[in-house]
């Protein structure tokens, strides 16, 4: 089976959590780049399984939310006030953040209200992350 990249020689996968192509992992793991751990979408693969350190989500309302707003709105920093918030102070076990599910649910987005305004800016840093790994490529042939 293959997972986010990653060949798993088991097919047993109990003990993970199911994800499906759109929804969310956050991995609290902490890292010189990560300091608050990272928030990735599945996009690549139909589905991947994650262990249950991370925690998992998905949109509840489309109308609402918009997927690609969210999946830039975690590659930036805005997010890493809120977690910071709610971890305990000295609470790195090993690397991984001590947060609970409810408390990183319950961390404030700075989101626009408006879904075609999320939309729009989520079109808009995309074309420039693409734009931006184009780049790189070409300067590194």
């Amino acid at each position: 089976m293959e997972f986010f990249g990653k060949r798993i020689a088991s097919r047993d996968i109990s003990g993970y959590y199911l994800l499906y192509q759109g929804e969310f992992a956050y991995n609290k793991s902490t890292s010189g780049d990560a300091p608050w751990g990272a928030v990735k979408r599945l996009d690549r693969y139909e589905n991947g399984a994650v262990s249950t350190l991370y925690i998992t989500f998905a949109i509840k309302d489309s109308e609402q939310t918009d997927s690609d707003f969210l999946a830039c709105y975690y590659d930036t920093d805005l997010w890493h006030k809120g977690v910071q918030a709610v971890a305990a102070e000295g609470a790195r076990n090993h690397g991984l953040l001590n947060i609970a599910p409810a408390d990183f649910f319950n961390t404030t987005l700075m989101v626009p209200s408006n879904i075609e305004e999320q939309k729009a800016i989520g079109s808009v840093l995309n074309k420039v992350d693409n734009l931006i790994t184009l780049h790189q490529r070409n300067n590194s042939q």
